[in-house]
Parts: structure tokens; sequence; C-alpha cells
């Protein structure tokens, strides 16, 4: 499975204090059963990082699965932000898109 790959991945690159992957493909249009994903990640690899930077690592690790999946949403800590945060994962929003038949 796509989604066991990423996570394996993930825990192989990423010092990790908290992962969380959701599958979120079946709030999509299309047949695609792993096409959609939403990844919260905390890790003090991202200590010193921006944003943009913490997502470039991510995609880097992930850059052989991606043409594997449609969309990837980051959330991504280091663990004093996931302790302010109050280890709240952000919801997603509805499919706004892609073709509704």
């Amino acid at each position: 499975m796509l989604q066991t790959q990423i996570e394996q991945i993930i825990t192989d690159r990423f010092q990790i204090a908290f992962m969380q992957l959701d599958n979120e493909s079946h709030m999509h249009s299309g047949p695609a059963s792993e096409s959609h994903f939403k990844l919260t990640l905390v890790s003090e690899d991202f200590i010193g990082q921006n944003k943009v930077k913490r997502h470039q690592a991510v995609y880097k690790a992930l850059v052989e699965l991606m043409p594997q999946f449609h969309a990837l949403a980051l959330h991504t800590y280091t663990p004093q932000e996931w302790q302010e945060k109050g280890g709240h994962i952000p919801l997603s929003p509805k499919c706004a898109g892609g073709s509704k038949r």
C-alpha cells in the first residue's frame, strides 16, 4: 500500500516526535483509493526551518513516490510548536475541484 510506503520513508528520514498520515481520498472525486493524503509531522529536524524548507524536506524524501498520488497536505511542526498548538491536527477543507459527475 502506498500509505504504508509513505509512512516508512518518513519514519526512516525524520526524527519523529509525532506523525499521522491520513488517507483523505474518500473526500475527493474520482475512483482512486490512495490519491489524497494529509501528513501531520512533528520533528526536531524542523527546528530553525521555515515552513517552505520543512515542506521541501518532506517532498525530497518522497520524491520517488510523488508521481503515484495526486495531493499531499502537509502540517509540519517542531515539538515546541506542536505543544503550543495543543497537539491539534487541522481539519481539511472539503474538496472544491475535480469532476463531480
